[in-house]
């Protein structure tokens, strides 16, 4: 395994409470946590058992590049206690520095909230299906990543690891957290992405959709938690080769689904756990694509 990668941690200086997909969790006292976002892929709600070297710590910069750009608009996750005062140990602190981060200890809400610019993935798909997404009817004769008239709010249910996400509607919504909290977290959700992707035009990145998790804390305040804007919880498409009809290039994992369709196409592969190692080329593609996501967004 390259040097570079950190697929999984076992941190002996905190308590363990959690892991996910990317990331492991621990408990900081009694009031934070420290989220460790590690090289870990994970595609079709699959976790592939091949890191991709340096993942984490972009993921970690991309987030907190957008967490401090948004404060204006939402609280976000992060607490002001330094690594070092969190990690007693400073060879585990050492380990994860540059891809963990201290947070509040918030009450995680049921709700992927997910916003789309084009229609593709599983909202393409429904699309096809009914002319809707999520409840939303949407023009006819729309092309596969196609740009909406406007951004929408498809919001889907928040599954345990292992399992699917699966898509809801607003009134759904309204059920798991009531109608305030549902009526704040759908604006809040498409001003950030309307801003962030008007930000990444100008930097030739399409943000074609993205999803948001929200908590909220003792005082019933939303907070933006997990992480934001990021080439695993987003499209990054180029925006200099985009066209309609077919499946953009872009600067995230998609290049890696990509990759295991053909896999899928070719019956090496069902969608299910255990998922495939991938080739050092698709390994090296993807930590390429990331990286310059990254320069992008901060140039």
């Amino acid at each position: 395994m390259p040097a570079k990668t950190l697929y999984e941690t076992d941190l002996k200086s905190l308590p363990k409470v959690h892991q996910g997909k990317v990331r492991d969790i621990y408990a900081v006292g009694d009031k934070h946590l420290l989220i460790v976002t590690t090289d870990r892929l994970s595609a079709f709600d699959v976790i592939l058992p091949t890191p991709i070297p340096d993942k984490g710590k972009i993921l970690t910069e991309v987030s907190s590049f957008w967490f401090n750009r948004f404060a204006d608009l939402i609280p976000n996750q992060l607490a002001d206690i330094p690594l070092q005062q969190a990690i007693p140990n400073p060879d585990e602190c050492e380990l994860v520095q540059g891809r963990a981060i201290v947070v509040k200890k918030l009450k995680a809400l049921p709700i992927e909230a997910i916003v789309r610019g084009y229609i593709i993935g599983s909202g393409w798909k429904d699309y096809q299906n009914s002319g809707e997404v999520c409840g939303i009817q949407l023009p006819t004769g729309l092309q596969l990543a196609d740009k909406l008239p406007q951004a929408i709010y498809t919001p889907s249910s928040k599954a345990a690891v292992g399992e699917h996400d699966e898509n809801i509607d607003f009134d759904a919504t309204v059920e798991l957290v009531g109608i305030e909290l549902a009526e704040q977290i759908k604006q809040v959700s498409i001003d950030i992405y309307t801003r962030a992707a008007d930000y990444a035009r100008e930097r030739g990145i399409i943000i074609a959709d993205t999803k948001f998790e929200f908590g909220i804390d003792a005082n019933n305040q939303l907070t933006i938690i997990d992480e934001m804007l990021t080439p695993d919880s987003s499209r990054f498409w180029q925006a200099n080769s985009y066209q309609p009809g077919i499946s953009p290039e872009s600067f995230d994992k998609q290049y890696v689904r990509d990759y295991l369709e053909t896999l899928v196409a070719d019956n090496q592969w069902n969608k299910q756990a255990p998922g495939p190692e991938l080739p050092q080329a698709v390994i090296d593609n993807t930590s390429q694509k990331y990286q310059q996501a990254l320069q992008r967004l901060r140039s």
